[in-house]
């Protein structure tokens, strides 16, 4: 998506990110819009992809980010809870990064649960050594 200079606002018209230099357009849109391109629940972390309405990279002279992969944590926190981000141009774009996200999630939800089942069995540690 080639850069533009406006506000940094922007809707949604369908998947297609569209400027919006009026502010009581962008944020009577932005109160009511579907912004989720998907979401999805991997045992206890989420897995949340959505249109920022707002450009992330206005100040860097780059493509607009206007989109946002971000895996949570709920109950039980994780290792990615609050710290995998990343950001796109496009909806195409988000909706790749969100399946990448998913498939890290479940390998990284894979490897607790054999760590934890290891540790009930007195296999390996954290280390993946050996306990004594």
């Amino acid at each position: 998506m080639k850069r533009r200079r406006n506000s940094g606002r922007y809707i949604l018209d369908g998947h297609q990110p569209v400027p919006c230099e009026d502010l009581f357009r962008w944020a009577r849109w932005f109160e009511t819009a579907d912004r989720y391109v998907a979401k999805t629940r991997i045992g206890p972390l989420r897995v949340s992809t959505v249109f920022l309405g707002l450009d992330h990279a206005a100040f860097r002279g780059e493509a607009p980010l206007l989109f946002e992969t971000m895996i949570f944590g709920t109950e039980a926190r994780s290792e990615f809870s609050n710290s995998y981000c990343e950001r796109y141009s496009t909806w195409e774009e988000a909706e790749r990064g969100h399946m990448a996200a998913v498939e890290l999630a479940q390998q990284q939800l894979a490897k607790a649960e054999l760590l934890l089942k290891a540790d009930e069995t007195g296999g390996a540690s954290w280390e993946g050594e050996k306990e004594k």
